[in-house]
């Protein structure tokens, strides 16, 4: 059987712990290779080695940076069907939704091609007699990106992108679940020209995830996971003196006005809430029709819609819907909601738990479900289920419905339909979550944008890609230089202004 290792120094190593965690086959339920859990030792070393290879790095002009990832993204946009098919190898999603996984990270790296421009400081002539004042922006050193396995290309993508254009080194931990689509990202990155050790990638569990937030080489972390395992790093992170970014779990709304195109609706809360399994943090997973007349119609429409929805392997063709969930622990868990759901009296509209496929029986596979009568104190609206799982909460009022979204404990995304702009305007402006849509279920932005829950769904600062992602993998220095020209001026020991 294949035994993935790691990244070091721009080659494929052998792992060293003797400890491995298996790759699954969502499809099949099968084993289709292992890859290595590293050691505090090989996590240490790989992160020194990246150390001395930051330093030229860090010392190429900005520029030269810049065109690794343009020959970058011509290679990602060259080898587009070959890393989506890699990513429905492990992930299980379909190869439609696969090439856009690869397709939103490449929109990353796009706009690190003109990272010159981010990376630029100000500067003021003049400042005081003979003074100027100046700042730069100057990489990290050594940084890391601990990501999911839900989106196993796109958002490696996101950290290593940015953080690699800054001048930083990148210790890159992917999940161990779907690790390979990294590791040709690597060899295209080096492909591209990118220097041996800037790009190092270990592969692990618990263990590398502490070694690298304990190593004071490391200077920033970036993850994206569930919000108890953020918490916990940001926790662990910060406590060491470490920049992080740390995004989280979601429970995502999507508010139907009786005044939304109601067809429109239902066909963006199948997409929303069906596509990718549920496995996306930035899922619908709560329809909050407003009236009973606005729920029945919603209803009458979603129904015949999930009936025709196609679950199947990647390898059936592009018309599949959607695919397996990850593991089949996360089956587990999702069919016991289900089974939760409806012991607390929810309505179960559709019911996936019994779905099979022929052929594909012990796959990770969920049938699509559907919870109406759905009340905020019930687990399958409390929890992130993380699956093919709609929940309708009715909605006596607009006030009742924004009412839901603002006391979640979650804040990433949520979603209005509606024709009125006066309801919009105001939804935009009073709801508490990071990232809005308006007409739109899925409103995660553009590159040059930047991504990033509130509340529990996010901990730390600063947003990922786009201008955040340049200012938290840079440090500021502010330089204030005196060249005299025949200015005299005696010394003084008081703090004087510069006019």
């Amino acid at each position: 059987m294949k035994e993935l290792g790691h990244w070091i120094n721009g080659e494929y190593v052998a792992g060293k712990s003797g400890r491995f965690a298996d790759i699954y086959n969502p499809a099949t339920g099968e084993i289709q290779a292992k890859v290595a859990l590293a050691t505090v030792e090989e996590v240490q070393s790989a992160i020194a080695k990246a150390a001395e290879a930051q330093v030229k790095w860090a010392a190429t002009n900005p520029q030269r940076r810049a065109r690794v990832m343009m020959k970058f993204a011509a290679l990602i946009n060259e080898h587009m069907e070959e890393l989506a098919e890699l990513v429905s190898r492990e992930h299980g999603k379909t190869i439609p939704d696969a090439r856009g996984d690869v397709q939103r990270g490449l929109e990353v790296v796009e706009v690190c091609q003109g990272g010159p421009s981010l990376l630029k400081g100000e500067y003021t002539d003049n400042a005081g007699p003979g003074i100027d004042l100046y700042s730069m922006r100057q990489a990290l050193g050594v940084v890391a990106g601990i990501t999911p396995f839900n989106f196993p290309a796109m958002i490696p993508l996101w950290k290593m992108a940015p953080a690699l254009t800054c001048g930083n080194a990148m210790i890159l931990k992917p999940s161990e679940r779907c690790p390979s689509t990294s590791f040709r990202l690597a060899e295209l990155l080096k492909e591209a020209g990118l220097p041996d050790g800037v790009l190092q990638i270990v592969n692990g569990d618990k263990v590398a995830v502490d070694a690298i937030l304990d190593d004071e080489v490391i200077q920033a972390v970036g993850f994206v996971g569930s919000t108890p395992i953020a918490q916990y790093i940001y926790g662990r992170a910060t406590t060491n003196g470490k920049r992080a970014q740390c995004f989280g779990g979601a429970k995502n709304h999507m508010i139907i006005m009786p005044d939304a195109d109601m067809d429109k609706a239902a066909d963006a809360l199948i997409g929303a809430g069906y596509g990718a399994a549920g496995e996306r943090c930035m899922a619908i997973s709560v329809a909050v029709p407003v009236g009973e007349g606005t729920a029945e119609k919603l209803i009458e429409r979603l129904v015949p819609k999930i009936e025709k929805l196609k679950i199947g392997p990647y390898t059936a063709g592009e018309d599949i819907d959607y695919g397996p969930v990850i593991t089949k622990a996360a089956q587990e868990r999702i069919l016991g909601l289900i089974d939760k759901g409806v012991e607390e009296g929810a309505t179960l509209v559709t019911d996936g738990r019994g779905f099979k496929l022929q052929g594909y029986e012990n796959g990770f596979y969920v049938g699509p479900t559907l919870f109406d009568n759905v009340e905020p104190n019930m687990e399958i609206y409390k929890q992130e289920i993380f699956g093919p799982v709609l929940s309708m909460v009715r909605a006596s009022s607009y006030e009742d419905a924004l009412a839901l979204v603002i006391e979640n404990e979650y804040g990433n995304g949520t979603a209005i339909y509606t024709a009125d702009g006066d309801v919009a305007r105001d939804f935009a402006s009073r709801v508490n979550v990071g990232m809005v849509g308006i007409n739109f279920p899925i409103p995660v932005p553009l590159s040059y944008y930047t991504f990033g829950g509130w509340k529990k769904s996010a901990f730390g600062d600063l947003n990922q890609y786009g201008p955040d992602a340049f200012r938290f993998y840079t440090k500021t220095k502010t330089v204030t230089a005196r060249w005299f020209s025949g200015i005299k001026d005696g010394a003084s020991l008081n703090f004087k202004a510069m006019d």
